[in-house]
């Protein structure tokens, strides 16, 4: 990496792995391999423990789509959740921002992903036939169609919606308290709560 020509080999490639990593910046790279240097043996090797861990364990679930460690995952699996209502979304950081609320107890649905077509991303790319399939059955009452307020966010509801409302089934998006642009994640606790409560029909 430009800057560093003293560092030794595997420094400068353990920078260069951390500054592949999204929002971390060359500085920021540097300052985390720098640390990890100084930092006893046993926390740099408890990192590369849990690195190989998420790697090795972690898949997705065969019903939601989320990140688990087993299959149904933990929520789909929850007999006390609402399997009459999905919540759609774009990634799984989207299904812990909604968590943290505790406003929401219906299951999810993850995307991963949205369609953007500058990016070669299609609906075929998307998990909208697994979606489709759990809505065979009449079990589900109401879609939650709860993709980022951006223009692919926006574009992939859109899309959504024309594809489930001939289906039966009541298809309705977050209220927009949500800034234009923002990304679920980073929303806080009481916008997204008031979202989900005030979710209106998708025209």
């Amino acid at each position: 990496m430009d800057g560093i020509p003293s560092a030794a080999g595997p420094v400068v490639r353990l920078i260069e792995e951390f500054h592949k990593l999204p929002g971390v910046g060359p500085k920021s790279a540097q300052r985390l391999t720098y640390y990890l240097l100084r930092a006893p043996a046993e926390e740099a090797r408890a990192l590369a423990e849990a690195i190989l861990e998420v790697k090795e364990k972690i898949t997705f679930c065969s019903t939601c789509q989320n990140v688990t460690d087993c299959d149904p995952c933990l929520i789909c699996a929850n007999p006390g959740r609402d399997s009459a209502l999905i919540c759609v979304v774009e990634e799984p950081l989207d299904i812990l921002a909604l968590e943290r609320t505790r406003s929401y107890n219906g299951l999810y649905h993850v995307l991963n992903g949205v369609i953007s077509p500058m990016d070669g991303v299609g609906p075929e790319h998307l998990k909208v036939e697994e979606l489709l399939a759990r809505l065979k059955g009449g079990a589900v009452q109401e879609v939650i169609l709860a993709t980022n307020p951006n223009l692919e966010g926006e574009a992939t509801a859109m899309y959504l919606g024309r594809l489930l409302r001939p289906l039966g089934v009541r298809v309705t998006c977050l209220a927009r308290g949500l800034p234009s642009g923002a990304d679920l994640e980073y929303a806080d606790d009481l916008t997204l709560t008031r979202a989900l409560e005030g979710r209106q029909e998708m025209d």
